[in-house]
Order: structure tokens, then C-alpha cells, then sequence
């Protein structure tokens, strides 16, 4: 999975957004990638020219389980 995602990255970087939604820290991901040589490649076209956006800990499985309570 972490070659496929390389090659998607490398074909999409500088050329089109990528989005990535996800419930772990971005100090975790590298890690979760890995931690080799296929996770330094992935992040680095990750972090370089990326905005991110931080929804801080908003949980909506918690609020949707709240509201059907």
C-alpha cells in the first residue's frame, strides 16, 4: 500500500490538491507509513506547499450518537 500511495502522491504533486482527512496527529503519520525510506518520499510530498486545517477535537460520532440518544 505504501508504493501505491508514493506513485498516487508523485503523479498528483504539483499538479492537482490532494486532501487528506484523517483522525490521527500528523506527528503519528510518518510512523504509521513506516517509519522508512517509502514514508520519508510520502511525507515529504505531503507537508511541502500544504495547508492544513486542524478541526481541533470535535468528535462527530460523539455528537451524532448525543442527538439519536
Amino acid at each position: 500500500m505504501r508504493t501505491m500511495l508514493l506513485e498516487l502522491m508523485e503523479r498528483r504533486y504539483g499538479e492537482t490538491s490532494t486532501v487528506f482527512c484523517t483522525q490521527y496527529q500528523q506527528k503519528d503519520w510518518h510512523h504509521r507509513l513506516g517509519a522508512g525510506v517509502h514514508a520519508d518520499a510520502i511525507m515529504d510530498r505531503i507537508i511541502h506547499n500544504t495547508t492544513w486545517v486542524d478541526t481541533g477535537t470535535y468528535n462527530m460520532r460523539e455528537q451524532t450518537a448525543l442527538a439519536s440518544a
